[in-house]
């Protein structure tokens, strides 16, 4: 019986983005089951908490044409590898918007490899679209009273909406 391949996509998605979206969905076409890991990051100070993110993920999932079983959404807290290991992943997915994001790609899936070489790392390209999309910047125009709605979205503006001021 053929191994069934999970990938996981691990990142804070905070908020998630069209360019996360993008990923999500074109990954999902690699694998038997795709893990959204939305990740804890203690150094980072969030706008969303970790169920509203999971909440927004699972919405447009749940819209898409794709079938919902094989996708899932998982808050999760500490190394990426115990987690990926965990949840039995042989393939991490990574989007790359541009160079300075391969730097530190680069370096990190070196480490992960040395930490279990079992599981794997691809790199997919943001689409052209998508290539300048950060959740940081989705927050920073917003908050300085710029207009989002073209990276996120409809129902991250909503929520967006409803912590403004």
């Amino acid at each position: 019986m053929k191994k069934k391949r999970i990938g996981l996509y691990p990142g804070s998605f905070d908020p998630v983005t069209n360019g996360h979206l993008d990923i999500i969905f074109r990954a999902h076409k690699l694998v038997d089951e795709l893990v959204i890991g939305v990740a804890k990051n203690q150094k980072k100070e969030n706008l969303f908490s970790m169920e509203k993110r999971k909440k927004l993920i699972l919405h447009e999932i749940n819209k898409s044409k794709y079938n919902k079983k094989s996708f899932k959404v998982v808050i999760f807290d500490g190394l990426l590898m115990n987690f990926a290991k965990s949840i039995n992943a042989n393939l991490i997915v990574r989007g790359l918007r541009a160079v300075s994001d391969f730097d530190y790609e680069f370096q990190m899936t070196g480490m992960n490899a040395r930490l279990n070489s079992e599981i794997e790392t691809v790199f997919l390209m943001a689409s052209e679209k998508h290539q300048f999309i950060s959740s940081r910047f989705v927050k920073e125009i917003y908050f300085l009273k710029g207009e989002v709605k073209s990276f996120i979205p409809k129902n991250v503006l909503i929520e967006l909406k409803k912590i403004k001021n």
